[in-house]
Protein backbone atom coordinates (compact mmCIF):
# COMPACT_ATOMS: atom_id res chain seq x y z
CA UNK A 1 0.00 0.00 0.00
CA UNK A 2 1.24 3.48 -1.16
CA UNK A 3 1.31 5.98 2.04
CA UNK A 4 1.38 9.80 1.27
CA UNK A 5 4.15 11.19 3.43
CA UNK A 6 3.99 15.19 4.49
CA UNK A 7 6.13 15.95 1.85
CA UNK A 8 3.92 14.55 -1.07
CA UNK A 9 2.58 17.36 -3.44
CA UNK A 10 -1.32 18.11 -2.45
CA UNK A 11 -2.70 17.73 -5.84
CA UNK A 12 -6.61 16.99 -6.52
CA UNK A 13 -7.29 17.20 -10.34
CA UNK A 14 -11.11 17.69 -11.11
CA UNK A 15 -12.77 14.52 -12.62
CA UNK A 16 -15.75 15.86 -13.98
CA UNK A 17 -15.76 15.96 -16.96
CA UNK A 18 -13.03 13.30 -17.30
CA UNK A 19 -12.30 13.87 -20.65
CA UNK A 20 -14.03 16.45 -22.87
CA UNK A 21 -13.33 16.16 -26.32
CA UNK A 22 -14.12 19.46 -29.00
CA UNK A 23 -13.07 17.60 -31.68
CA UNK A 24 -12.11 14.27 -33.37
CA UNK A 25 -10.54 12.93 -36.60
CA UNK A 26 -8.30 10.54 -37.99
CA UNK A 27 -5.23 12.69 -37.50
CA UNK A 28 -5.76 14.62 -34.04
CA UNK A 29 -7.92 15.38 -30.77
CA UNK A 30 -8.82 18.42 -29.33
CA UNK A 31 -9.56 18.91 -26.08
CA UNK A 32 -10.99 21.05 -23.45
CA UNK A 33 -8.18 20.64 -20.67
CA UNK A 34 -10.09 21.69 -17.21
CA UNK A 35 -8.38 23.99 -14.78
CA UNK A 36 -6.34 21.73 -11.80
CA UNK A 37 -5.27 19.30 -14.60
CA UNK A 38 -1.79 18.10 -15.57
CA UNK A 39 -1.23 18.38 -19.40
CA UNK A 40 1.00 15.50 -18.86
CA UNK A 41 2.21 13.42 -15.45
CA UNK A 42 4.35 14.96 -12.88
CA UNK A 43 7.25 12.83 -11.69
CA UNK A 44 5.68 11.88 -8.22
CA UNK A 45 3.86 9.32 -8.18
CA UNK A 46 1.34 11.24 -6.52
CA UNK A 47 1.17 13.15 -9.94
CA UNK A 48 0.29 10.25 -11.93
CA UNK A 49 -3.25 11.80 -13.10
CA UNK A 50 -2.82 14.25 -16.25
CA UNK A 51 -5.11 14.82 -19.29
CA UNK A 52 -2.45 12.46 -21.36
CA UNK A 53 -2.83 9.27 -19.08
CA UNK A 54 -6.92 9.66 -18.78
CA UNK A 55 -6.87 10.35 -22.96
CA UNK A 56 -4.22 7.45 -23.48
CA UNK A 57 -6.50 4.71 -21.92
CA UNK A 58 -9.50 5.27 -24.44
CA UNK A 59 -6.37 6.01 -27.88
CA UNK A 60 -3.26 4.69 -26.72
CA UNK A 61 -1.60 5.76 -29.38
CA UNK A 62 -2.37 9.42 -28.68
CA UNK A 63 0.62 11.62 -28.08
CA UNK A 64 0.91 15.01 -26.88
CA UNK A 65 1.61 17.98 -28.96
CA UNK A 66 1.71 20.75 -26.53
CA UNK A 67 0.67 21.95 -23.52
CA UNK A 68 -1.09 24.02 -20.71
CA UNK A 69 -0.34 24.83 -17.12
CA UNK A 70 -2.02 22.80 -14.57
CA UNK A 71 -3.77 25.85 -13.38
CA UNK A 72 -5.44 27.09 -17.18
CA UNK A 73 -8.32 25.42 -18.53
CA UNK A 74 -8.88 25.04 -22.22
CA UNK A 75 -7.75 23.71 -25.94
CA UNK A 76 -5.41 21.19 -26.29
CA UNK A 77 -4.18 19.64 -28.84
CA UNK A 78 -3.12 15.56 -29.05
CA UNK A 79 -2.15 13.90 -32.23
CA UNK A 80 -3.72 9.95 -33.10
CA UNK A 81 -0.38 8.93 -35.38
CA UNK A 82 3.08 10.26 -35.54
CA UNK A 83 2.44 12.28 -39.22
CA UNK A 84 0.27 14.24 -38.07
CA UNK A 85 2.06 14.93 -34.65
CA UNK A 86 5.18 16.02 -36.82
CA UNK A 87 3.20 18.05 -39.01
CA UNK A 88 1.66 20.01 -36.09
CA UNK A 89 4.47 20.24 -33.86
CA UNK A 90 6.16 22.22 -36.70
CA UNK A 91 3.91 24.89 -36.58
CA UNK A 92 4.38 25.25 -32.72
CA UNK A 93 8.25 25.62 -33.10
CA UNK A 94 7.61 27.97 -36.31
CA UNK A 95 5.43 29.79 -33.90
CA UNK A 96 2.77 29.53 -37.09
CA UNK A 97 -0.05 28.86 -34.87
CA UNK A 98 -2.57 31.32 -33.31
CA UNK A 99 -3.97 31.18 -29.85
CA UNK A 100 -5.55 33.46 -27.83
CA UNK A 101 -6.34 33.00 -24.02
CA UNK A 102 -9.31 34.72 -21.87
CA UNK A 103 -8.48 36.18 -19.15
CA UNK A 104 -10.12 38.46 -16.28
CA UNK A 105 -7.06 40.51 -13.96
CA UNK A 106 -7.06 42.65 -11.09
CA UNK A 107 -7.46 46.35 -11.50
CA UNK A 108 -8.81 48.47 -14.35
CA UNK A 109 -6.51 48.86 -17.38
CA UNK A 110 -6.23 52.12 -18.64
CA UNK A 111 -5.27 51.77 -22.32
CA UNK A 112 -7.59 49.54 -24.88
CA UNK A 113 -4.98 47.52 -26.04
CA UNK A 114 -0.56 47.17 -26.15
CA UNK A 115 1.94 44.67 -26.39
CA UNK A 116 4.12 43.53 -23.70
CA UNK A 117 7.72 42.61 -25.03
CA UNK A 118 10.01 41.57 -21.84
CA UNK A 119 11.87 38.63 -21.53
CA UNK A 120 11.58 35.92 -18.93
CA UNK A 121 13.77 33.63 -17.10
CA UNK A 122 13.16 31.28 -14.08
CA UNK A 123 13.43 32.89 -11.15
CA UNK A 124 16.73 31.02 -9.33
CA UNK A 125 15.54 31.54 -6.03
CA UNK A 126 11.70 30.79 -6.19
CA UNK A 127 11.13 28.08 -8.94
CA UNK A 128 9.06 27.01 -10.19
CA UNK A 129 8.12 30.90 -10.87
CA UNK A 130 9.51 33.03 -13.59
CA UNK A 131 10.36 36.66 -13.60
CA UNK A 132 11.29 39.25 -16.11
CA UNK A 133 15.01 39.26 -17.05
CA UNK A 134 16.55 41.61 -18.98
CA UNK A 135 19.64 40.22 -18.93
CA UNK A 136 19.18 36.64 -18.99
CA UNK A 137 15.80 35.85 -20.37
CA UNK A 138 14.36 35.05 -23.24
CA UNK A 139 12.62 37.26 -26.07
CA UNK A 140 8.41 37.17 -24.94
CA UNK A 141 6.00 39.47 -26.62
CA UNK A 142 2.20 39.11 -25.76
CA UNK A 143 -0.26 41.35 -27.31
CA UNK A 144 -3.72 41.92 -25.13
CA UNK A 145 -6.88 43.47 -25.98
CA UNK A 146 -9.65 44.82 -22.89
CA UNK A 147 -12.91 43.22 -23.28
CA UNK A 148 -14.74 44.84 -20.39
CA UNK A 149 -13.83 47.18 -17.95
CA UNK A 150 -15.03 47.00 -14.56
CA UNK A 151 -14.06 49.19 -11.18
CA UNK A 152 -11.74 46.67 -9.78
CA UNK A 153 -11.71 43.64 -12.63
CA UNK A 154 -10.20 43.49 -16.18
CA UNK A 155 -11.78 40.95 -18.65
CA UNK A 156 -8.92 40.98 -21.58
CA UNK A 157 -7.82 38.91 -24.77
CA UNK A 158 -4.11 37.81 -24.56
CA UNK A 159 -2.24 36.61 -27.85
CA UNK A 160 0.77 35.45 -27.07
CA UNK A 161 3.26 35.63 -29.81
CA UNK A 162 5.77 33.40 -28.20
CA UNK A 163 5.35 30.74 -25.97
CA UNK A 164 7.56 30.81 -22.77
CA UNK A 165 6.43 29.50 -19.44
CA UNK A 166 4.46 31.47 -17.21
CA UNK A 167 4.46 33.90 -19.82
CA UNK A 168 0.92 35.31 -19.78
CA UNK A 169 0.95 35.29 -15.85
CA UNK A 170 4.33 37.23 -15.52
CA UNK A 171 3.17 39.70 -18.61
CA UNK A 172 0.19 40.38 -16.84
CA UNK A 173 1.84 41.45 -13.44
CA UNK A 174 4.38 43.44 -15.15
CA UNK A 175 1.74 45.10 -16.55
CA UNK A 176 0.44 45.85 -13.21
CA UNK A 177 -2.22 43.35 -13.17
CA UNK A 178 -1.98 40.01 -11.94
CA UNK A 179 -4.84 37.28 -13.13
CA UNK A 180 -6.68 36.58 -10.69
CA UNK A 181 -6.96 33.24 -8.49
CA UNK A 182 -2.64 33.39 -9.20
CA UNK A 183 -1.37 31.45 -6.85
CA UNK A 184 1.87 32.18 -7.93
CA UNK A 185 2.16 35.79 -9.00
CA UNK A 186 -1.29 37.49 -7.21
CA UNK A 187 -1.81 37.71 -3.41
CA UNK A 188 -4.24 39.37 -1.29
CA UNK A 189 -7.56 40.53 -2.71
CA UNK A 190 -6.46 39.52 -6.36
CA UNK A 191 -5.48 36.17 -5.28
CA UNK A 192 -8.67 35.45 -2.91
CA UNK A 193 -10.95 37.07 -5.34
CA UNK A 194 -10.87 33.65 -7.72
CA UNK A 195 -11.20 29.84 -6.53
CA UNK A 196 -8.89 28.98 -9.61
CA UNK A 197 -6.55 30.76 -11.85
CA UNK A 198 -9.25 32.67 -14.33
CA UNK A 199 -6.71 32.17 -17.81
CA UNK A 200 -8.35 29.92 -20.31
CA UNK A 201 -7.00 28.89 -23.68
CA UNK A 202 -10.33 29.35 -25.91
CA UNK A 203 -9.03 29.68 -29.56
CA UNK A 204 -6.34 28.10 -31.52
CA UNK A 205 -5.44 28.03 -35.06
CA UNK A 206 -3.40 25.78 -37.56
CA UNK A 207 -3.02 23.95 -40.71
CA UNK A 208 -4.65 20.57 -40.19
CA UNK A 209 -2.43 17.81 -41.49
CA UNK A 210 -5.01 17.28 -44.13
CA UNK A 211 -4.09 20.77 -45.79
CA UNK A 212 -6.73 23.03 -44.34
CA UNK A 213 -6.77 26.00 -42.09
CA UNK A 214 -8.48 25.18 -39.31
CA UNK A 215 -9.48 26.94 -36.03
CA UNK A 216 -11.05 25.56 -32.66
CA UNK A 217 -12.48 27.81 -29.72
CA UNK A 218 -13.95 26.69 -26.36
CA UNK A 219 -15.39 29.50 -24.82
CA UNK A 220 -14.31 30.46 -21.18
CA UNK A 221 -16.12 28.85 -18.11
CA UNK A 222 -15.73 31.42 -16.16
Amino acid sequence: MNVLSDTDPVYHPPLEPYISVLHRDADLLVLDKPSGLLSVPGRHPALADSLATRVQTEFPEALMIHRLDKDTSGIVLMSLNRRAHAAIARQFEARTTRKSYMAEVWGSIENDEGLIDLPLAIDPDNKPRHRVDHDHGKPAQTRWQVIRRGVTITRVNLEPLTGRTHQLRVHMKALGHVILGDEFYANGDALAAADRLLLHAQELSFRHPDGSDVTFTAPAPF
